[in-house]
C-alpha cells in the first residue's frame, strides 16, 4: 500500500546521490522522486500529483533555477523547500533563505530523524494550506450563488459568517439540571472569537471559550481549525476509548501544536473546561484568557483563577488544571476579551471590576446579562465579542 507521509521531490543534479537519498527517503515512509534538472524539476511539480515538499540541491545552476522559482511564485505553489548543502558556511545558509527555505541541512546528514521530523513539518504546511486553500474556494463559490452581483470579497465573508454560524452549537441545550447558550458578535462579518459545548459520555460535557488573534478570514478559519480539533477528539473518545478530549491541559497542548504547525502567526487565548454532571464538578484549564470565567451563586460573583501562555505562541508553553466543585445551583459566565471594550471608560483592573458588578447585579441571568450589556441589540461590535453561559437549576 502506498504510504501517506508525503511526497519528497528530491532535486540534485547528481543522479546517484539525488537517487540514494530518495531511497532513503521512501525507506522512511515518504513518496520520493526525483529531478536532476530545474526544468525536470517543473515538470514534476507542474504534473497532476502535488508535490508536499521540495529536498533540493544548493549547489544547483543559480541561474536555471531562478526561472523554476519565479513560475511556482506565478502558479502561486507554495510548496515548502528544504535545503541540502555540502558545507554550513553563512552565505550559504544565506543563499538558502533567499530561495525560500524552510530548513537547511548539511551533508552528509547524520541525524536522519531530524530530517525526516523537517520534511514531516513540512508536509503538514503544505497539506493544510491547501486544506485552506480548498476551504477558500468553497466558501467563494458559495458567495457566487448567494449574492450573484454583490463583490466577490462580500460574498466571502458573509458565507465565511454562514458557515461559522452553523459551526455554533445548539442555544439553548438542556443536559439535565444544566443549561448552555451562547452569543457569538463579530466586529466585522467573520469572527476571530469562538466557543463549543457538547457532551461526551454520560455523564460528561466538554466546552471552550476561544478568541484568535486578529480579525477576518484568517482568523476564522482558526477557528474552524480548533472545531475541527475538538471534532476529532470527540469521535476519538467513542471509536478508541481514547480520553485526551476529557483532559483540558492535553487538549490545550494540542491546540498550541497545531496553531504552531499552522505557521500563519496565529495565537489564540482559551478556556477548556470539562463539566461532570453526575459529581457537580468543573475541570478547566486557561490558556491566557481575559477576563477570567466568572461564577454566580447565591447572588455573588466572582472570577476564577486560572493562568498561562495564549496557545500558538511558544512551543514549551505549559497549563495547569483547576478543580472546582461547584454550588447546587450556579451560572458560570464566560467572555471573549471585546466584551471590556463596551464597558465604561477606564483601565484593565477597572474594567474587569466593572463586568464583575454587571454580572452580580444581574445574578448571572444571561438575558439580563445580555441587555444590561446591550448586547442584544449588537449587529457589530467595536471588537468581536462571544458569550457562553452555563447554569444549573433544580
Amino acid at each position: 500500500m502506498m504510504s501517506d507521509n508525503g511526497y519528497v521531490l528530491v532535486i540534485d543534479d547528481d543522479t546517484p546521490r539525488a537517487q540514494a537519498l530518495a531511497e532513503t527517503l521512501s525507506g522512511e515512509g515518504f513518496r520520493a522522486s526525483v529531478a536532476t534538472t530545474p526544468d525536470e524539476a517543473l515538470a514534476t511539480l507542474l504534473g497532476e500529483e502535488e508535490v508536499d515538499v521540495m529536498l533540493c540541491e544548493l549547489d544547483l545552476d543559480a541561474d536555471a533555477w531562478r526561472p523554476t522559482r519565479h513560475a511556482l511564485r506565478e502558479r502561486d505553489m507554495q510548496v515548502p523547500t528544504v535545503i541540502i548543502s555540502d558545507r554550513a558556511e553563512v552565505d550559504r545558509m544565506m543563499t538558502a533563505l533567499r530561495l525560500g527555505a524552510s530548513d537547511f541541512f548539511v551533508r552528509p546528514v547524520d541525524d536522519l530523524q531530524a530530517l525526516t521530523k523537517s520534511l514531516d513539518r513540512c508536509v503538514r504546511q503544505r497539506r493544510l494550506r491547501r486544506e485552506l486553500k480548498e476551504s477558500r474556494e468553497r466558501l467563494e463559490q458559495a458567495n457566487i450563488e448567494l449574492r450573484g452581483t454583490v463583490h466577490m470579497l462580500e460574498q466571502d465573508q458573509q458565507a465565511g459568517r454562514q458557515v461559522q454560524l452553523r459551526m455554533l452549537p445548539s442555544s439553548p441545550l438542556e443536559v439535565g439540571h444544566y443549561c448552555f447558550s451562547h452569543r457569538v458578535i463579530p466586529s466585522l462579518f467573520l469572527s476571530g472569537d469562538f466557543t463549543d459545548y457538547f457532551t461526551v459520555g454520560a455523564h460528561h460535557v466538554v466546552f471552550f471559550m476561544a478568541d484568535v488573534s486578529g480579525h477576518g478570514s484568517s482568523s476564522a478559519f482558526t477557528t474552524v481549525l480548533l472545531k475541527n480539533l475538538f471534532a476529532r477528539k470527540r469521535s476519538d473518545f467513542f471509536r478508541r476509548a481514547d480520553a485526551t478530549i476529557l483532559d483540558p491541559v492535553d487538549m490545550l497542548q494540542r491546540v498550541n501544536k497545531e496553531l504552531l504547525g499552522l505557521s500563519v502567526g496565529k495565537f489564540a487565548t482559551i478556556v477548556v473546561g470539562v463539566l461532570d454532571t453526575t459529581a457537580n464538578s468543573l475541570r478547566y484549564s486557561v490558556a491566557g484568557h481575559l477576563p477570567l470565567p466568572v461564577l454566580v451563586s447565591e447572588g455573588r460573583a466572582r472570577y476564577l483563577e486560572g493562568e498561562g501562555s495564549a496557545v500558538g505562541m511558544l512551543e514549551d508553553a505549559e497549563f495547569s488544571e483547576q478543580f472546582l466543585e461547584l454550588p447546587e445551583r450556579f451560572t458560570l459566565v464566560l467572555f471573549s476579551d471585546g466584551v471590556l471594550e463596551i464597558l465604561p471608560p477606564g483601565d484593565l483592573i477597572a474594567r474587569e471590576k466593572a463586568l464583575l458588578q454587571v454580572v452580580e447585579d444581574t445574578s448571572g441571568s444571561p438575558k439580563a446579562l445580555e441587555a444590561r450589556l446591550q448586547l442584544d441589540q449588537l449587529e457589530t461590535a467595536p471588537d468581536d465579542i462571544a458569550a457562553l453561559y452555563i447554569s444549573r437549576r433544580d
